[in-house]
């Protein structure tokens, strides 16, 4: 059998255990013929200042929503046994964090979790942390994030008096917060929010073709790491954004059109630049297929060089797509 029939049986694999009771290890890391398991190492990176010891590839919490509670039970027992252990999850995320608190909640206390807030100010922002708190059956958070700040106003927000960095100052203290990070669709903003406070981490789209198009991702993660700030890569298995409503129902909670992970050779290479561009760690696209695709490869993806071909493949392609950048290069 060939790598890309594989990576096909690796997909419909994985489809496949969101919708059953019971896990199977075998579903996408199994040569369904041949019975063969490919092992996936139990990698660990030092996530910046945090030092946090944590696997390449972060659990997305998105992954959780929308397919009930058994398939969220089988996807976290899916990433457990292949040594993931940094969950990520927000509010905004549906109904993720009731989903997720309950599959992580016998293993809490071996694992990193990290939570987040687009919430700008104090008081409303406490609300929103303790019934977090409560959804995911924990009384701390290993990181906590300001998420999503694009504008100005969202870092103006964030910094004033009785902003939500203040109640995040308050709960750090009280231990319920451990680490402070935050997450960006701006590079201009998250340089901005980066100069106004000691973070971790930043959590930003560093993805080859926004990078290839304006430097867009690897600013920010150059600046991040002359702070010693963990930088959590998200996007990178990113292709493009959504031309219309039906292709985006292909993968119904991408934000941006993923790379088809059927072509393994694509996808490795767009995160081999990812990682060259300054990612310690990334987060794939919920789709619980672009998962266990950067799980599955993530040895090849750290541990090997990018290639003069690989970088040929990714210039070839950015032509086809440059006209369709998925985060405006100029933020």
């Amino acid at each position: 059998m060939d790598k890309r029939q594989f990576i096909k049986n690796s997909i419909a694999g994985a489809i496949a255990l969101g919708a059953t009771n019971k896990v199977n290890s075998a579903f996408t890391v199994t040569d369904l013929n041949s019975g063969i398991i490919n092992t996936v190492p139990k990698i660990k990176r030092t996530l910046g200042k945090t030092g946090f010891n944590v696997f390449p590839v972060i659990y997305g919490g998105i992954i959780s929503s929308r397919d009930g509670q058994a398939a969220s039970n089988n996807y976290v027992a899916w990433a457990l046994d292949r040594g993931v252990n940094y969950f990520d999850v927000a509010p905004s995320y549906g109904d993720a964090e009731e989903k997720l608190g309950l599959s992580l909640k016998p293993h809490r206390k071996d694992l990193f979790l990290a939570c987040k807030t687009t919430i700008r100010t104090k008081k409303e922002a406490e609300k929103e942390f303790e019934e977090s708190l409560r959804l995911l059956h924990t009384d701390y958070f290993d990181e906590f994030q300001l998420h999503s700040l694009t504008t100005p106003e969202d870092v103006d927000k964030a910094f004033d008096s009785n902003g939500v960095i203040e109640m995040i100052e308050k709960e750090k203290k009280r231990g319920r917060i451990r680490k402070v990070g935050f997450s960006a669709h701006s590079q201009t903003q998250a340089l901005r929010a980066m100069s106004l406070y000691n973070f971790d981490t930043v959590m930003f789209p560093i993805n080859w073709q926004m990078d290839m198009l304006a430097k867009w991702g690897s600013g920010v993660a150059n600046d991040a790491k002359q702070r010693d700030m963990g930088v959590i890569a998200i996007k990178g298995l990113i292709h493009r954004k959504w031309l219309n409503d039906a292709e985006r129902e292909t993968y119904p909670k991408s934000w941006c059109k993923p790379i088809d992970v059927s072509n393994p050779e694509m996808g490795v290479a767009a995160l081999k630049y990812t990682f060259k561009a300054g990612a310690d760690v990334i987060i794939p696209p919920g789709d619980f297929r672009n998962f266990a695709f950067c799980v599955d490869h993530i040895e090849e993806i750290i541990n090997e060089p990018l290639t003069q071909k690989e970088m040929t493949l990714l210039d070839n392609e950015f032509l086809a797509v440059k006209d369709y950048p998925f985060f405006n290069p100029q933020a």
